[in-house]
């Protein structure tokens, strides 16, 4: 296991203290609100480039100001990118141009009923994962440029502990045979995300491309607006349990930083980081309030990767940037 001297305690901003980024850029989805502003922010305090890839450019821009504002960078850019609208995310990869050295796959959503994509996918899944690979298969090629500037290029993909409800379900990924459950699906699309790290190491980093999750943790943002009442219960029940404490955002975007620029994970993937560090693995019966802190086995899964990315690669070919 890869450990770190920063813990569950630490910040963004302790995170990224000293390191100089110059020359870094970076791009961070859902970055106009809660853990995508902070990440955005201690990158940009460091002197990274960063494009904010949000689908409410206006409140994008509002963010870009307030972080030149507060780090003196003005090299801080809104990209507009509808995650759940493939042609959006097609849009955003062919405007990118030169190399990138870090994509932050952080945006992501819950929704409370059943709703779908425009492509008729369930729309947890279509936003959480399946926007997230197609926006990274539309920047492989400069992902790699960047690798081949600085020796590497990362992805992040930010998971949750709520992937321990629920592997993919392949047989039923929108939910057309079984009843709704808004819980379970967003599990399953944060197993997903960390499926997607696994896989994209396997295949990129011989490109030098690496990739890998992390769980921020308890943190309370807008994501939680649109909760049934059930899943308030069930946080206040694990809040309660001691299964975890909230933390403030800038923690919250700790361990996405550890990821994104901590020498430790310079050229290494796969791994599923948790408060700052690579998380341990615990069996696919393990209790969620018991083990908080761990990655389920299902989330790291091989062979569960490579079925997911030929899924996802039939799914979105159609509608990726060529």
């Amino acid at each position: 296991m890869i450990t770190t001297r920063f813990d569950g305690t630490s910040t963004a901003d302790d995170v990224v203290a000293g390191l100089d980024l110059t020359g870094v850029r970076a791009v961070v989805t859902g970055a106009s609100s809660g853990i995508g502003v902070e990440t955005a922010r201690s990158l940009a305090r460091a002197g990274a480039e960063v494009t904010l890839a949000v689908r409410n450019t206006d409140a994008g821009a509002r963010t870009a100001a307030d972080i030149t504002r507060s780090t003196g960078n003005g090299a801080v850019r809104v990209g507009a990118l509808d995650l759940a609208d493939l042609a959006s995310v097609t849009a955003f990869a062919e405007r990118w141009t030169g190399p990138l050295h870090l994509l932050v796959n952080n945006a992501g959503m819950i929704v409370s009923t059943l709703q779908h994509s425009p492509e008729g996918w369930e729309l947890q899944f279509a936003t959480n994962h399946l926007g997230h690979f197609a926006l990274s298969a539309g920047l492989h090629e400069a992902l790699a440029a960047g690798a081949r500037e600085r020796g590497e290029a990362r992805i992040v993909s930010l998971s949750s502990t709520a992937h321990m409800r629920s592997p993919v379900v392949f047989d039923d990924l929108h939910f057309e045979r079984r009843a709704y459950d808004p819980q379970a699906a967003y599990a399953q699309s944060k197993t997903a995300n960390s499926l997607f790290a696994v896989e994209a190491t396997r295949r990129w980093a011989a490109d030098g491309i690496f990739a890998n999750t992390v769980n921020p943790g308890g943190v309370s943002t807008g994501l939680q607006r649109d909760f049934t009442q059930k899943q308030k219960d069930y946080l206040a029940a694990a809040e309660a349990s001691g299964a975890f404490t909230y933390k403030t955002v800038q923690q919250g975007a700790a361990t996405t930083l550890v990821a994104a620029v901590a020498p430790e994970f310079v050229r290494t993937g796969g791994h599923y980081l948790d408060d700052g560090r690579e998380a341990y693995t615990v069996g696919n019966e393990a209790d969620l309030f018991e083990h908080s802190h761990g990655v389920k086995e299902w989330a790291l899964d091989p062979g569960a990767a490579r079925r997911l990315w030929a899924l996802s690669l039939d799914l979105t070919a159609p509608h990726r940037a060529r």
